[in-house]
């Protein structure tokens, strides 16, 4: 049997950096620049992630290759052009790159270091040659990096997985208080991890995209999720131990019906937090627990009913800012 065909596709990042390198080696062809090629290595190695990443690492590489040149003309022309002095000169340029916080350049800076190196002379012209291959390497780069896809399709994505989710789990931890045997297999909350993670580094990453100063509101929600899942995991445990059910059980069970359909990215707090804090002076004023296992159960019922005040207060305090 032939094996299953692995389907061919060609990613947004390398159609950009094949047009930019084929760009970046036509221009600098088209200006007749010797070591042309190096401009299309250079935007090679300054294409990146996001658009913010694309002007530090660039800023970084023109910054190293500016230090390399100075290093090499200095070197070269005073201990020649030997292997010995390409040892000298890396000794001294990586420290110095590295406190210059140009760490990113040291490898685009070397092509330039060689080019000098390779040639065995150093002249106005091979000098304005190397600046004008660094200028159209690491310029193309960032025009071919000014094209980010949207990402708003992929984050109401996560963001909806989430909303069905949380539904279901609150519904499921509703109908555990009020059954005695009921089962879930909690697929939703391995489900709701990997989607908060992957939309909450989706936004971060949409955030980088932009260069001014940007807020991401999805990235603030998926935090806000984050929060809320982790008090999530923290009441499973204690709904899991309730056997015993008590008025109090099923009094709990509808308000979780009541928020699992309210779940939703608009703000909906205040009137849960309400009817959170009256049931639980209602519960204040009921008779005690005539048994260990009733005081134990109401105990832990009190405890959920804390979390989920929190749970609540996440949210308010995310509408808030």
């Amino acid at each position: 049997m032939m094996g299953k065909k692995i389907p061919f596709t060609i990613g947004y990042r390398t159609a950009k950096t094949a047009i930019g390198t084929g760009v970046a080696i036509g221009i600098a062809q088209l200006l007749q620049l010797d070591f042309y090629v190096s401009a299309g290595i250079l935007t090679i190695l300054c294409i990146s992630i996001t658009r913010k990443q694309s002007f530090v690492v660039s800023w970084e590489r023109f910054k190293a290759c500016i230090i390399g040149m100075a290093f090499a003309i200095l070197l070269f022309e005073t201990i020649g052009y030997h292997p010995i002095s390409i040892i000298i000169l890396m000794l001294l340029f990586i420290p110095v790159a590295v406190k210059a916080k140009a760490k990113e350049g040291i490898v685009t800076s070397s092509v330039i270091i060689l080019h000098l190196y390779t040639l065995e002379m150093v002249s106005v012209a091979i000098i304005v040659n190397e600046l004008l291959l660094i200028i159209i390497g690491i310029g193309v780069a960032l025009l071919m990096n000014l094209y980010m896809p949207s990402v708003e399709k992929d984050l109401r994505n996560y963001q909806d997985v989430i909303e069905v989710n949380f539904k279901i789990i609150l519904k499921e931890i509703a109908q555990h208080l009020q059954k005695d045997q009921h089962l879930w297999d909690g697929k939703e909350v391995t489900e709701t991890y990997t989607a908060i993670q992957t939309g909450k580094d989706l936004a971060l990453k949409n955030i980088e995209n932009h260069v001014l100063r940007y807020e991401d509101q999805y990235y603030h929600y998926f935090k806000m999720r984050e929060k809320q899942f982790e008090i999530i995991e923290r009441i499973l445990p204690f709904v899991s131990s309730l056997d015993e059910k008590v008025v109090q059980s099923h009094k709990l069970a509808l308000y979780l019906e009541r928020l699992s359909k309210g779940v939703t990215p608009n703000y909906r707090g205040p009137k849960f937090l309400e009817d959170l804090h009256q049931m639980r002076d209602e519960f204040q004023t009921m008779p005690l627990p005539q048994t260990r296992e009733e005081f134990e159960t109401r105990s832990a019922l009190l405890y959920i009913m804390h979390e989920l005040e929190q749970y609540l207060l996440i949210k308010q305090s995310l509408m808030h800012k």
